[in-house]
């Protein structure tokens, strides 16, 4: 146990720390500080990010896809340049994680941040199809492609900051900081766009649409500020002093770390199809059943608020029943809720999108979606964590996230069945969560347990 050292009459009074660097308590000013900036970051940059989500499904089908035709067909264009953010996230995490690994977690963290609300205001700056035709659907997926490769250096770092400086016992509470910025800043896109929609009336989908995506100039300066102050994480300050910064992380995790990459991935991605088809496809469904915007957006922002609160109690609950066993609960819930939340959504009602929303990401999100971060980040040594978590966090928001509006749209598309296909899909994607859960535990069990009696008979000895 070491402690820092602050100048006389400097400062606060000095903070406890592990051998490892990490302090003892969450309530400490620096740890506190660490908490705020990884839940303010990762909410401004997912306002960034799913400010386009929003705007994809109730706006940018009738300005940037007009070729497309009128309906579904417009709307899947839309989604397709949606999709195409999510699938440039495991790029973001290949390429930020390298950096973090060996540069540092907050340098790379502040990067991102900037390239995002460069992208958010330039896409809020950009003319229709009708002033500059093919240039602009082309336009805007170059901007959501370099958007999605932002945000995947953001959640690793984010996470990676609260986790490492944390206490082992509260390790997943602090971790889920960083995934509890998203539904915030669900929560603030989705509110602002729905002031917009009440403010500029007819003319939202004119010029008014384009405000929340002009404001994320002041949100990333705030945001800058406080994500500077924070100390770097001390599990890569010990690597850097150790020098061990000469590999390039991703040969190193595609080599000697492919299983976790496919057991992280495998999990997570019951995390993204779940928010995909509750806050994407079911808000587009709400809106093409011609249920008023603000409404639709309205519930979708109570839906991220309970969501908050069900992702730090479900983390914490993971600090105290382990975290694979949170995630095989909230898994089997996903896949019982998947056919009812369905047809909630396929209703066409604003009640019962309602219901469906509130409990699909609110509840059933939230529960798997607290946990993630640090079940993710504990599967990887602390020399690739930032590369190796990412890589597979962020393959995971590309199969979920990316391609499951997509494929609901098409899905919807067949002359019969849609909805029962769709909720199928969406409860075998759960259930193949639960099953690698558990298979994965199972194995290492036995090695957890060979490993505990090894220590146990090596301190005999000694005494």
């Amino acid at each position: 146990m070491t402690e820092s050292s602050p100048t006389p009459q400097q400062g606060p009074p000095p903070v406890v720390v592990d051998d490892e660097g990490r302090q003892l308590t969450l309530s400490t000013v620096e740890m506190r500080r660490i908490l705020a900036s990884s839940f303010i970051g990762s909410a401004i940059e997912f306002y960034d990010f799913l400010l386009y989500a929003t705007a994809s499904s109730i706006v940018f089908a009738s300005l940037y896809f007009t070729g497309f035709g009128s309906g579904s067909l417009a709307v899947f264009a839309s989604f397709a340049t949606l999709a195409a953010g999510y699938l440039a996230r495991p790029l973001g995490g290949v390429i930020f994680g390298h950096f973090g690994d060996r540069l540092g977690r907050k340098k790379t963290l502040v990067l991102s941040m900037i390239i995002m609300g460069s992208v958010t205001v330039i896409v809020g700056l950009m003319p229709p199809a009708s002033m500059i035709g093919i240039i602009a659907p082309i336009s805007l997926l170059v901007l959501r492609v370099i958007q999605g490769i932002a945000v995947g250096g953001e959640w690793g770092g984010a996470a990676l900051m609260a986790l490492e400086h944390a206490p082992k016992a509260k390790r997943g509470f602090a971790a889920s900081f960083a995934n509890a910025g998203g539904p915030a800043g669900a929560v603030l896109a989705t509110v602002v766009m729905s002031v917009m929609t009440v403010l500029t009336g007819d003319q939202f989908v004119v010029w008014g649409w384009r405000i929340p995506f002009l404001l994320s100039a002041v949100l990333i300066v705030v945001g800058l500020v406080i994500r500077l102050k924070v100390s770097e994480s001390p599990v890569f300050q010990t690597l850097e002093e150790e020098h061990d910064r000469r590999r390039i992380p991703i040969f190193d995790v595609l080599c000697n770390h492919l299983k976790p990459v496919l057991i992280g991935l495998a999990v997570a991605v019951s995390v993204y199809t779940t928010q995909s088809l509750v806050t994407v496809w079911g808000v587009s469904m709400a809106v093409d059943a011609g249920e008023d915007k603000t409404w639709v957006l309205n519930w979708k922002a109570g839906g991220s608020l309970i969501m908050i609160l069900t992702c730090f109690v479900s983390a914490r609950l993971s600090d105290r029943i382990g975290r694979a066993r949170m995630i095989f609960i909230a898994c089997l819930v996903v896949a019982a809720s998947a056919f009812p939340i369905t047809f909630l959504i396929g209703s066409g009602r604003i009640e019962m999108f309602s219901v469906a929303i509130l409990f699909g990401q609110g509840i059933v999100q939230g529960l798997i979606y607290g946990p993630i971060s640090a079940y993710v980040a504990e599967l990887f040594p602390a020399s690739v964590r930032y590369t190796g978590a990412s890589v597979a966090y962020q393959g995971a928001a590309a199969l979920g996230a990316g391609i499951t509006p997509m494929l609901a749209s098409a899905l919807m598309l067949l002359p019969f069945g849609g909805l029962w296909w769709v909720g199928t899909i969406w409860a075998l994607v759960a259930l193949f969560g639960a099953l690698v859960v558990a298979l994965h535990q199972t194995a290492i069990d036995p090695e957890n347990k060979v490993r505990a009696r090894s220590q146990q008979l090596e301190s005999t000895t000694i005494a």
